[in-house]
């Protein structure tokens, strides 16, 4: 009976001698180790090994760089594809934007999709009837749909984070956003405007730039094609209506002869439109501010949720048949949370400092 007390106190030993030279046991998993720590280990495990593994091992990273290079082409006719298909959806988006914007009445339609029955809606739901106040005010003889793309964007965690309530007058103005593929492997998000008091653009554009090659330098951190930059576009604002800016008047008083004067001067604001004037990037990415790599970070991961999953579904991000990826991961606990083990001073730093840390969004004002 006293095999298991023996086992435990060679458990403890084992984990002393362990703590003694540095590691913890879970430290000596290298799935349990930092990023850093977990490659410093097992490049050291490589040189560790005999010397015909290590040929054998040099051999598989060699065929690995020559699926790499084939998988570069594979993305390649991946980009030639979503061209292709894209000129193929046009008819499409064009029907919807015409619905939309209330140019063309559809006939009533039954369904082509299995709906879910009353029963599968029963469970009780919360009271919206404040939230959904202003809905139910849209007249029966509107037009179209009315704020179509921005109830998306307020539907949307990512894109709702970028709009200010100064921004949704002018994008009730925003009938339609469409892609648009270049030929220099890039694609333009275009926003599409009706005449308003804001500015005289028809049309914004945001420019993404890929690239889907092996780099050299490090070749097998290659994961397919990347935005690496982004391209706005000018705004001309009508006079006293730009959005990205706002006059501030402050009071100064003179050192020695005590007069007051008034400052006035415009200062950055934080707004939707700050997304048509990223960042620019250096060819040296060393160069690029952390605040800046943030931003850019953020934007190029909008870009992307555009155009691969906004612009093509956005009737389902309008009635909620889509979400956001968070929002389904939170759903599937159901609100129950368990108890964490005692942390160490580390993850508690981790969780503090920078595990709620709100990302930098593109619609935060530069400073100049």
């Amino acid at each position: 009976m006293e095999a298991p007390h023996e086992n435990e106190e060679a458990a403890e030993s084992v984990n002393e001698d362990e703590e003694k030279k540095g590691f913890t046991f879970n430290q000596m998993v290298p799935a349990y180790m930092n990023a850093l720590l977990r490659r410093q280990f097992l490049q050291e495990m490589i040189k560790s090994l005999p010397a015909p593994l290590q040929k054998r091992i040099t051999a598989l990273k060699n065929l690995q760089l020559e699926h790499l290079k084939l998988e570069a082409e594979f993305f390649d006719e991946v980009y030639k594809l979503e061209k292709k298909y894209q000129e193929k959806y046009q008819p499409l988006l064009e029907k919807r934007k015409a619905i939309v914007c209330g140019d063309v009445e559809p006939p009533e339609e039954d369904p082509k999709w299995k709906q879910e029955s009353e029963e599968e809606n029963a469970e009780e739901m919360p009271d919206f009837s404040k939230l959904l106040k202003k809905i139910k005010e849209i007249p029966e003889d509107a037009k179209g749909i009315p704020n179509f793309w921005l109830t998306i964007f307020r539907n949307t965690e990512i894109l709702s984070e970028m709009v200010q309530e100064h921004d949704e007058p002018v994008l009730q103005k925003l009938t339609d956003i469409t892609i648009k593929y270049d030929d220099e492997h890039s694609y333009t998000l275009e926003f599409h405007f009706d005449k308003n008091e804001y500015f005289s653009n028809k049309v914004l554009t945001k420019q993404y730039f890929l690239k889907s090659t092996v780099d050299e330098d490090y070749p097998f951190g290659f994961e397919g094609p990347e935005i690496y930059k982004c391209k706005g576009c000018n705004i001309n604002w009508e006079k006293k209506m730009n959005l990205t800016v706002k006059t501030i008047r402050k009071k100064q008083k003179h050192k020695e002869r005590g007069a007051v004067r008034t400052i006035v001067k415009q200062v950055p604001n934080d707004s939707f439109f700050n997304f048509f004037n990223p960042p620019e990037v250096s060819e040296d990415k060393d160069e690029i501010d952390e605040d800046s790599q943030g931003i850019l970070a953020t934007d190029f991961e909008i870009g992307h949720f555009l155009r691969a999953r906004v612009i093509p579904k956005a009737v389902l991000y309008y009635t909620g048949d889509v979400i956001d990826d968070e929002d389904e991961d939170d759903d599937s606990y159901d609100g129950e949370e368990e108890e964490d083990d005692e942390e160490s001073g580390d993850e508690k730093e981790h969780k503090s400092s920078g595990g709620n840390k709100k990302k930098p969004s593109p619609n935060e004002c530069q400073q100049q």
